[in-house]
C-alpha cells in the first residue's frame, strides 16, 4: 500500500513527538509503538479527505513533501487546540502549505506603509450600539469572494466596501470588478497581485469616474467607462489607531476596509476571537487587507470585529472571521477607510 512506503512512514515518524489528537476519531492509547501507528493512520486519513476536499493531485515527491508539511501543520493545529485560547484553528485550503509559501501567494508581497495616511472621518459623540452586523441589517453586504493565488486582497476590501456603502446609498447590492482594480489601479500606487491598499483603490475609482461591476469586467475584462457601476465622491481615511472613530462609522455609516498583519497563526484560524502575540501593531507591517462588517462581544467581555475575508467561504466561519476590538490587534487600525458614493 502507498500508505505503508518506508517514506511515508519516516516522514510522519520525524514529527512524532507526543502527538495531541485532532479529536476522538484520532483515539491514542499509552504503548508508544500503537500510538505512533494510530497517529500515523490518523493524519494519513485526514490527508487522503484533504485531498479530495480540494481536488490535489501530486506526483510521488511532492506527495510526501505535502504529507510532511500537512503533518506539521496538524500537530500545530492540535496543540493549539489543546491549550486555552480564545480561537480554535482547523484544517483548511492551506494546510498542506508552509506560512512563507502562504505569504508569497495570498498577502501583499510589495511593501505597504499607511503611515503617511490623514484622518477625514469626523466621529459622532456616541453611544453606539453594543452590537452591529451590516449582514443583518439588509442586503448590503455581497458573499464571501476568493482572491486565489494572487495578493489582490486589498481589491476585495475594496469592492466590498464600495459595494455596501453603495448599497446603503441607493437599495442596489452589485458586485463589482476586482480585475479592474488588478488591471487599471496601478498609477495609485497599487501592484496588483502583489499588493495595495483600499484607500489608494478608492482614490483610482474616484479620479477614474467609477468602477464596473463584476459581470461586465470579469477576469482579462476591458475597462468601458459606459459600464462603470459605482461611483466615489470622495476618500475618507479613519485616523491612524483610532479604532472608536472606527465603531462610529461601523455603528452609524457603513462596512470599513482595513489592513492587518497576518502571521502564521491566522492561516490555520477556524472560529472565535482571534487575538497572538506573534503580529506587530505597526503601520509598516500590515500585509493583507479586509472588511470590518460589524462588531459585538463574547459573553466574557472581549470585544471583537466581525470581518469579511477573501480566501473563500471554506476558510474561517462561513469566510469570515473575529478579532479582538479596542487593542489594535496587529496593526488593524493603523489604516482603515471607506469612500463616500457618488449617487
Amino acid at each position: 500500500l502507498w500508505i505503508l512506503k518506508p517514506a511515508g512512514v519516516w516522514t510522519l515518524l520525524r514529527l512524532h513527538i507526543q502527538p495531541v489528537p485532532y479529536n476522538m476519531s484520532c483515539f491514542i492509547v499509552n504503548v508508544s509503538i500503537t500510538r505512533f501507528l494510530n497517529y500515523f493512520f490518523c493524519v494519513m486519513l485526514y490527508f487522503f479527505f484533504f485531498n479530495l476536499q480540494h481536488d490535489r493531485a501530486y506526483d510521488t515527491l511532492e506527495f510526501y513533501h505535502r504529507l510532511h508539511i500537512f503533518a506539521e501543520n496538524k500537530r500545530t493545529i492540535d496543540h493549539h487546540n489543546a491549550g486555552n485560547h480564545s480561537f480554535t484553528m482547523g484544517l483548511n485550503q492551506f494546510s498542506d502549505m508552509r506560512f512563507e509559501e502562504f505569504r508569497k501567494s495570498f498577502l501583499l508581497t510589495e511593501p505597504q506603509n499607511c503611515s503617511a495616511t490623514e484622518g477625514g472621518h469626523v466621529s459622532s459623540a456616541g453611544p453606539y450600539p453594543e452590537f452591529i452586523d451590516w449582514r443583518m441589517k439588509g442586503d448590503y453586504v455581497t458573499p464571501v469572494k476568493s482572491q486565489g493565488h494572487c495578493g489582490s486582497c486589498w481589491t476585495f476590501s475594496t469592492t466590498g466596501c464600495l459595494e455596501s456603502v453603495t448599497a446603503i446609498a441607493t437599495g442596489k447590492l452589485i458586485p463589482l470588478s476586482e480585475q479592474q482594480l488588478i488591471d487599471c489601479a496601478k498609477d495609485f500606487n497599487n501592484h496588483g497581485c502583489f499588493g495595495g491598499l483600499p484607500s489608494q483603490a478608492f482614490e483610482y475609482i474616484k479620479y477614474n469616474n467609477g468602477l464596473m461591476t463584476e459581470e461586465d469586467y470579469p477576469y482579462k475584462g476591458i475597462f468601458e467607462p459606459a459600464l462603470a457601476a459605482a461611483f466615489v465622491r470622495d476618500v475618507v481615511n479613519i485616523s491612524s489607531y483610532d479604532e472608536k472613530a472606527m465603531v462610529d462609522a461601523v455603528a452609524r455609516l457603513n462596512p470599513v476596509s482595513f489592513a492587518f498583519e497576518v502571521v502564521s497563526d491566522f492561516m490555520h484560524y477556524k472560529e472565535g476571537v482571534y487575538t497572538s502575540t506573534k503580529c506587530k501593531n505597526t503601520a509598516d507591517k500590515v500585509n493583507h487587507a479586509v472588511l470590518a462588517v460589524g462588531y459585538g462581544a463574547e459573553e466574557n467581555g472581549t470585544p471583537y470585529w466581525i470581518v469579511k475575508n477573501s480566501w473563500g467561504p471554506a476558510w474561517g466561519v462561513d469566510g469570515y472571521f473575529l478579532i479582538e476590538r479596542g487593542q489594535n490587534m496587529c496593526g488593524l487600525a493603523a489604516c482603515s477607510s471607506y469612500p463616500l458614493p457618488l449617487v
